[in-house]
């Protein structure tokens, strides 16, 4: 049989081993329907290309050890930028979600997109030297972004906070200099992928809280992202709150992240003559004490919570999941969010709702800009193409 045929439908039997468990050829043709030759010759082609390893287990029924078959997580790598307002998480991770080398560094988006995107490129270099991989390995990078980003071409659009960005063509820009696919999306959605596939993975509706400099929501809807019409569902911080008039960056009054944005605890902390450039500020001051700043931080968990109730009364998600750096406070900023949800909300919505802090906490980003780009590249139809050559 050619190598053609013998990869019609080897996509579908990685599919199945993806899961994490060894399967004999007799197995998997219980399970696909298919005859032990086509699964055999589906599965040569898979273990060409190291997708697939072969092991003994234990000894069969027979008295012979069986052949099994396991998805080989280690065969290729992921490269994953999560950029944020003014610093980035950088890592290279395998298919099974493993960080296998990663760094947080200060990168202003400010500074532009090639600036920003040519230290992206040298540092992912750097990591995946030190992860001891080269760059034959690499299936695919990851991005995300802190602004909206249209789905179809991957490019942000009017970032409030990333200047010279808007319609910059960032897939293409990084494909041409690491020549393997680019996958990017909005921040908040690759952390509530990360979030979902590490650690909540039963859970079918999530909604993935951001509370940083910027506010955001990803969401999970009967188990996969949800993105909208064009990739801009989820953008909570914008929502207005009532009696509020404070200016937002995005050129609006009353923004929610204008009131309730790391960026905007750390000014009010300014005025009060107390010294505060960030999110990460804010926390930090609340952790030793100051009153000040904890009284901010939990007046934002009550701004986002009332923000959060109508969207839990419309979506009625089984989990809210916070995370950013102001979720570095805990039950500090989960106190307001509870407070006001579990207040304004419908007792049915609420009557089996959880409200965490993230379990992946500053790596649910790059995790999730993993899953984003082994999504694409473990697709049926494209390991179909990669093993036919």
């Amino acid at each position: 049989m050619s190598n053609g045929s013998s990869a019609q439908g080897a996509g579908v039997l990685l599919a199945i081993l993806r899961d994490g468990h060894a399967r004999t050829r007799g197995e998997l043709a219980r399970l696909t329907g298919l005859s032990r030759s086509t699964v055999s010759q589906r599965l040569d082609g898979l273990i060409g290309q190291r997708w697939v390893l072969p092991r003994e287990s234990a000894v069969s029924s027979g008295g012979r050890p069986a052949t099994v078959f396991a998805f080989n997580d280690g065969a290729r790598v992921v490269l994953t930028a999560d950029l944020g307002a003014t610093r980035a998480r950088l890592a290279v991770l395998d298919l099974g979600m493993n960080v296998l080398a990663e760094r947080a560094e200060e990168l202003p988006v400010a500074y532009g997109p090639e600036p920003t995107l040519e230290r992206v490129v040298t540092a992912l270099g750097e990591l995946l030297a030190a992860a001891g991989r080269d760059a034959a390995q690499v299936c695919g990078v990851g991005v995300g972004l802190p602004g909206p980003v249209e789905h179809r071409s991957g490019r942000p659009v009017n970032p409030p906070i990333m200047p010279g960005w808007d319609g910059f063509a960032v897939p293409e820009w990084l494909r041409a200099r690491l020549g393997v696919p680019v996958l990017v999306d909005n921040d908040v959605n690759i952390m509530a992928l990360g979030e979902h596939w590490a650690a909540r993975p039963a859970v079918d509706h999530l909604l993935f809280i951001k509370m940083g400099t910027g506010i955001g929501c990803g969401i999970i809807s009967g188990g996969r992202l949800h993105r909208g019409a064009q990739g801009a569902a989820g953008d909570v911080g914008h929502i207005r709150v009532p009696a509020s008039e404070a200016q937002c960056r995005c050129g609006n009054t009353g923004c929610l992240e204008a009131v309730a944005g790391g960026g905007s605890m750390a000014a009010a902390l300014r005025e009060a003559g107390i010294e505060a450039h960030g999110s990460r500020d804010v926390v930090a001051l609340m952790r030793a004490g100051d009153l000040h700043a904890t009284r901010l931080v939990r007046q934002a968990g009550r701004e986002v919570g009332a923000v959060m109730a109508s969207i839990v009364n419309f979506f009625n998600p089984s989990l809210i999941v916070v995370g950013g750096d102001v979720a570095e406070a805990g039950e500090q900023v989960l106190a307001g969010v509870r407070e006001t949800i579990y207040s304004r909300s419908l007792p049915l919505a609420t009557q089996h709702l959880g409200i965490r802090v993230s379990a992946l906490g500053e790596r649910a980003g790059i995790v999730g800009a993993a899953v984003l780009v082994a999504e694409h590249v473990l697709a049926p139809a494209a390991i179909d193409r990669a093993v036919a050559g």
